[in-house]
Order: C-alpha cells, then structure tokens, then sequence
C-alpha cells in the first residue's frame, strides 16, 4: 500500500498512469467491453466499480484542458442510457464540463488507439468512459 493513493489503483493502473503524456488516452470500461479485442494494454480490475477506479485516478491524474477530456458511448438507436451512469462518473471525477458522446463503433476504434484499457466490474449498460490526460500544472 502507499499513503494517498486509493487501494482500486493497481500497481499495473499506477504504472500505466505514470507512463502516459499529455494527450493519451485510457479506457475505463464496464465488465462487457471487448477490451481484449481493440486494444493489447489491458488492466484487469474485476469486482471493482468503474466509479472507484476514477475517483481514484483523479486526484493522480490531470484531464486535458485543451479538448473535451472525457468521452461516454452514445446508446445504439433504439436503446436508451441510463443517466445516474453519467451522473455517478461526474460525481467520482468531480468533473461538471462537457461530456462527448460517441458512436458504439466510433468509440471502439477510438479504443484501439487509447493508451490502455481498464476492465472494471461495472455491470451498467454503456459504462465506458475514455479519459485524454492533460498537462500537470
């Protein structure tokens, strides 16, 4: 354990972290994303709730204010989302800005490019969110 840093950061999280620069990007997903399939980076954090990861990475990790740092995918027509998915993400990472929402397919290949991806155990439909790390001031 190390002092300040929340026991749902794997040391493999914190690696990954760490090693990012300004402009990368990670997947936080739920328990169904096919993270094995878009991406070779990925870090196992089964049972653990998508909102503890990101309330543990925030205050280690700083979003991009250059662009919009985070990113949801958008329900396939037809579906619909549930809001309190969004509303408990904003709450974990303290963040009230603008939140884009993107294609299921578009956010896939989006994946493929992301620096890593974060298997949580999220059960909520559409509970992926890609976070763009900024610059540390």
């Amino acid at each position: 354990m190390l002092k300040g840093i929340s026991p749902a950061i794997s040391p493999s999280l914190l690696k990954a972290m760490a090693e990012m620069g300004h402009g990368d990007e990670i997947v936080v997903s739920d328990a169904h994303f096919p993270a094995h399939t878009f991406n070779a980076n990925v870090i196992r954090a089964d049972g653990v709730g998508a909102e503890a990861i990101l309330a543990g990475m925030i205050p280690l990790f700083e979003l991009d204010a250059y662009a919009t740092p985070v990113v949801m995918m958008a329900a396939v027509p037809g579906d619909s989302l549930d809001p309190k998915v969004e509303e408990s993400y904003r709450q974990a990472l303290g963040y009230r800005g603008e939140i884009e929402r993107m294609e299921r397919y578009a956010f896939y290949e989006r994946a493929k490019k992301a620096f890593a991806v974060v298997i949580t155990g999220q059960t909520a439909k559409y509970g992926n969110v890609i976070l763009k790390k900024g610059v540390t001031p």
